[in-house]
C-alpha cells in the first residue's frame, strides 16, 4: 500500500494512493492504522489534492549510514580528511525536531540567520510497532513502510554549533521534509539484495538539474541494524522516524563541496527548488522562500567564579 495524508476541498484525509490517485480510507483512520483497510472514497487526482507528510512523527532520528557522505561533508564542515574510526563502530543518531515536518511539496523558509542552506537526501524507516532491545532479525517486524527524507541542513550555523561538541541544533531545526507517501514494506521487498540492503536508486535534482545519484544500498548498515540499534536500552514506538542518513555522490550540497574545495553548486538560496527522487517511493519538490528574520540575543555573560 502507498498511504497519504492530504487535504482535499478543506477537509483532512488519510488515503491510499493508487497511481495518480488518491482513495480516502474511513474517517478517523490513522496513517498508521491504515494498512490492510479498504479505501471507501471515491478516485480523487493528486493534482487536486494538497498532500501533507505522510504522518506527524513524535521523534525523528536521523542517522548517518553512508561512508562517502561522511567523508565528504567532514572535509566541508571540519576541513579534515577521512572518515574517524569510531564511526565504524555503531550507527550513529541524533534527534530532530518532529514539530518542523513539511509536506511534499510544501515550500521551505530560509533558516532564521542562515545564508549557507543545503538539501539532504535521505530514504526513512516508520516504525509499526512498539519494541525494546530488538535484534535485527527482530525489527523487521517493527518497520512498517518507508518515505523519503529531506534533512534540510543551515551549513554555516550547523559549523559554528557543533564546535561546543553538543552536535546540530539549529542548523538542522527549522525543516525536514517528509513524503510523497508512506510506502508499506512489503512494496519494496522485491528491492532487497542477498545482503539485506534495499537497491533503490535515489536521485537529487536542484533547479532541475541532476546534482546527486547513488544507491540506498550503499548503506553501511541496514534499516533492521539501525533499529535495534535506537532500540537497545529504550523504545521504538510507532510512528518514529529513522533516517537513513545522507547518501553518497552528490546527495548533499557540503558533500560536493568538500569534493571540489568550493561551494559548487552554491548554497541554496529564496527561490531554489530541490527535487528528490527514490525508487519504488516517489518525489518530493520544494521550493526555498524567505524566513524569518532572526530576534537579537546578546552574547553569553561571563560570569564571575566566586563561590558563596
Amino acid at each position: 500500500m502507498r498511504i497519504a495524508s492530504y487535504v482535499h476541498e478543506g477537509r483532512r484525509h488519510c488515503g491510499v494512493v493508487e497511481g495518480t490517485v488518491v482513495r480516502a480510507l474511513p474517517d478517523g483512520t490513522a496513517p498508521l492504522a491504515a494498512v490492510g483497510v479498504r479505501p471507501v472514497g471515491a478516485a480523487v487526482p493528486l493534482s487536486e489534492v494538497r498532500l501533507l507528510p505522510p504522518l506527524e512523527p513524535p521523534t525523528v532520528r536521523d542517522f548517518v549510514t553512508f561512508e562517502e557522505h561522511v567523508e565528504g561533508v567532514r572535509r566541508s564542515v571540519d576541513g579534515a580528511g577521512g572518515v574517524p574510526e569510531q564511526w565504524y563502530r555503531a550507527p550513529t543518531f541524533y534527534f530532530t525536531n518532529p514539530y518542523a515536518v513539511y509536506g511534499p511539496y510544501d515550500d521551505i523558509p530560509m533558516p532564521p540567520g542562515s545564508s549557507v542552506l543545503d538539501f539532504e537526501l535521505e530514504v526513512a524507516a516508520v516504525i509499526g510497532k512498539e519494541g525494546r532491545d530488538l535484534t535485527p532479525e527482530q525489527a523487521r517486524d517493527h518497520i512498517v513502510g518507508y518515505t523519503v527524507l529531506n534533512d534540510w541542513s543551515a551549513r554555516d550555523l550547523q559549523s559554528a554549533e557543533m564546535r561546543v561538541g553538543l552536535g546540530p541544533c539549529k542548523g538542522k531545526d527549522t525543516a525536514t521534509t517528509l513524503g510523497p507517501c508512506l510506502v508499506t514494506a512489503d512494496e519494496l521487498e522485491r528491492y532487497r539484495d542477498a545482503d539485506g540492503f534495499l537497491r533503490l536508486a535515489l536521485t537529487a535534482r536542484v533547479n532541475g538539474e541532476v546534482v546527486g545519484r547513488d544507491l540506498l544500498s550503499h548503506m553501511s548498515w541496514t534499516f533492521e541494524e539501525m533499529v535495534a540499534y535506537a532500540s537497545r536500552g529504550t523504545v521504538v514506538r510507532p510512528g518514529d522516524v529513522l533516517g537513513s542518513g545522507t547518501c553518497g555522490n552528490g546527495g548533499c550540497l557540503a558533500e560536493l563541496w568538500g569534493v571540489r574545495g568550493r561551494q559548487d553548486p552554491p548554497p541554496l538560496k529564496p527561490g531554489d527548488t530541490v527535487t528528490l527522487t527514490v525508487e519504488g517511493i516517489g518525489t518530493v519538490s520544494n521550493t526555498v522562500v524567505p524566513g524569518a528574520v532572526p530576534v537579537p540575543l546578546p552574547a553569553g555573560r561571563r560570569r564571575s567564579r566566586e563561590r558563596p
